[in-house]
Order: C-alpha cells, then structure tokens, then sequence
C-alpha cells in the first residue's frame, strides 16, 4: 500500500538526448532514502513518447531502464505538428491514469513541450530540468528554442544547470524560490558510463569495431551534426570543411552520420571513400563516449556535447551561428564558426596546431552531483 506522503513522480521523454540526461535522475530518485521501510520515498514511473527510437532504445538498455509506458510515436517523415498533436494525446491517457504528483520533463523537445501543456492543462505540477537556456533567437536552434521557453512558462521548478540559465529566467519573470541551481545531469551521465566503460569487465561490440577502424596514431576529429537549420547548404559547407582538413597527414576524421536524410545523403555523397574520412552508423551513448575519450577535438552542432566534451579536455567547434550554451564559449571550451568553409577550417587547423589544454579546466556545467541536488530538493519539498 502506498504511503500518504510516498509522492508519484511521472519522468516523460522521448529523444536519445533526454533519456541520457534522465537516467542518472532516475536512478537517483529510485535509490532516494527509505521511508518507514519502503523501498524509496517516491513512487516513480517512466513514459517514453519514443520521438526517437532505435536511438533511444540503445540508451535505455544501456542504463537498465524499462518504461512504464511506451508510446511509440515515432513516423518516418512526420511533420512537428501531426507529432504535437499525437503526443498530446497519447500522453493525456496516461496522466488520467496514474495521476502524479508531479511530471518531469527534460530541456527543449517537442515531447517536453507537449507533455508539460497536456499536465499543465490537468493541474499536474511539473518540473522542468536543464531549464533556462536561451539563443533569444526563435529559428535557432528550431523549434527547441521556443519549446524551451513556452515550457519554462508552463513550469512549476525550474531546474537550471548553470547561474546563466538562472539569470535567464529571473530576467523572464520567473520567481527565485520556484528556481533551483543544480548542474546539468548529463555530466551525471558521463561520469557514470566512463566509469563503467573503464572497467575491465566490460565489453562492447561497437567500440571493438571502433577499435579495429580508428588509427591510434593520429589526431582525431570526432563530428555530429543534426540540426534544421543546417540542413542544405549548412551540410554541404561542412563536409567540403572536412574534405580539407582531412588532406592533413597527421588527422583521422570519424563521422557517425545521423539517419535522417537531409544529414546522411549529404554526407555520404560528398564524403564516401575519402582519405582519412570514416563515415560509421549512429553508435550507442557508451561508443560515443569511448569515441569522445579518443578524440583530439569535436565538430558539433549538438547541446549535450558542448557541456559533456570540458569534462573530458576537448575543444569543440559549434557549427550554429548562436549556441544556448553560452558559458562553454566564454570560457574558452567552445568555439562558434557557423557554417561558413573557410572559418571552419581555420578554427579546426589552429585548434590541431595549438590547442596544448584548457588554462581552467573545471566544467561549467556541472561536477556529477546535479541528480542528487534535485532529489534533494523534491525529498525536502515534497517528503519532508
């Protein structure tokens, strides 16, 4: 029988990104200390909207996560607003169900957004984690941005994990004692599966592949890229970018190619069976993070790695023109080229000629204990 105060929380997400950042959360709320002898102090269900699929099943496997409920939304080709619509839905039926105290959702996806208005819509509390960020620039990126601000006004706690994200909201409105600094759980995340890759137990048949391709005496550049509004033009800059650089004797470049097709017909028409280029399939969270150990520096449009890449001593190029993660920039962790050729391959050429170490090298975004703090501050608020 469950405890008056033993509180529901519904943990929502549907992207590879999220279900990263949400497992170390999870986890930690499931551990959270006993009350009277139950086995937590929370009551905690997982849904999956499944935006993402194959990608965000490797992740659950990898961190020993099975959903309570799985909506399996993802369509080929499906438009944001038939998604919206489908996920506002679905999601309905499970917040009439099990009724939580609270929902958390994670960041600037279409399935945070959603889900937070079908609770909101419900009178169900939310708690928006990695809350506050800002571009101030609605096209980019698109449509997170703008997901990531209709959410922070939905939001009852708003988890920030920087003092910059902090300041965005206070700026916004948003109350100061609805507002918590915790880190960025991703950080969480990292250390947790560096820890587990490391050990001599483990083994991985995608980093035995990797192994097996990757040359150990060269430079490596690990690059990404995903984002709308690269999309055309964007792509095709970068990879004659690439095709440059990779002229270089001393570099080896390692692109796992996103599946969607505005990515990978690009990339595998301009970059296939070139010297010194090795286009890989998408790899699990835990080849990545292997992959990023190895690399020299990353090309990247991506969020979660701009703040996982200080932790591990790597300098990142941020192909987008305006980043919402502000803080690596300043201080020196990531450099923002756009997509212009030329630009890209001088920050990529005086990175691989100079780049001997960050002058502070501690992470801006976090330390690893961003789950803890927030589960401290829901056992205090809603337990206690």
């Amino acid at each position: 029988m469950k405890l008056k105060n033993n509180k529901k929380i519904l943990i929502v997400f549907g992207t590879r990104p999220e279900a990263i950042k949400m497992a170390p959360l999870y986890h930690e709320l499931c551990q959270s200390e006993p009350v009277e002898g139950q086995q937590s102090n929370f009551e905690v269900k997982v849904c999956v909207t499944a935006q993402h699929r194959e990608m965000l099943d490797q992740v659950l496997d990898f961190f020993e996560i099975i959903p309570d409920y799985d909506l399996d939304l993802m369509q080929a080709n499906q438009s944001l607003n038939s998604l919206s619509a489908r996920i506002l839905a679905k999601i309905d039926e499970v917040l009439s169900i099990e009724k939580p105290d609270l929902v958390l959702v994670h960041g600037d996806t279409t399935t945070s957004f959603m889900v937070a208005l079908a609770a909101f819509h419900l009178g169900i509390k939310v708690g928006h984690v990695e809350a506050g960020l800002r571009t101030y620039n609605k096209q980019a990126p698109f449509p997170e941005e703008i997901n990531r601000q209709i959410t922070s006004r939905i939001a009852d706690i708003h988890f920030t994990p920087t003092p910059q994200a902090t300041q965005n909201l206070l700026k916004e409105g948003i109350t100061q004692n609805s507002i918590v600094e915790t880190g960025n759980t991703v950080i969480d995340a990292l250390f947790w599966t560096s820890n587990k890759i490391a050990k001599t137990s483990f083994t991985h048949p995608e980093i035995e592949i990797l192994k097996s391709i990757i040359p150990t005496d060269k430079k490596i550049i690990l690059v990404t890229g995903h984002r709308r509004e690269n999309f055309g033009r964007g792509f095709q800059n970068l990879c004659e970018a690439l095709l440059t650089i990779s002229d270089r004797e001393d570099v080896s470049v390692v692109y796992p190619v996103h599946l969607n097709p505005n990515v990978k017909d690009v990339v595998y028409e301009l970059l296939s069976n070139k010297k010194n280029i090795h286009l890989v399939a998408p790899v699990s969270y835990p080849a990545f993070v292997w992959l990023m150990q190895q690399s020299y520096l990353i090309v990247t449009d991506s969020g979660g790695i701009q703040e996982e890449a200080p932790s591990l001593g790597k300098p990142v190029v941020v192909t987008r023109t305006v980043s919402e993660r502000s803080e690596g920039v300043s201080a020196g962790f990531s450099t923002l080229v756009g997509t212009d050729t030329a630009t890209i391959i001088k920050t990529i050429d005086a990175i691989l000629d100079n780049f001997t170490g960050f002058e502070n090298p501690n992470n801006p975004y976090g330390d690893g204990d961003a789950s803890k703090r927030i589960v401290d501050y829901l056992y205090n608020s809603f337990i206690k």
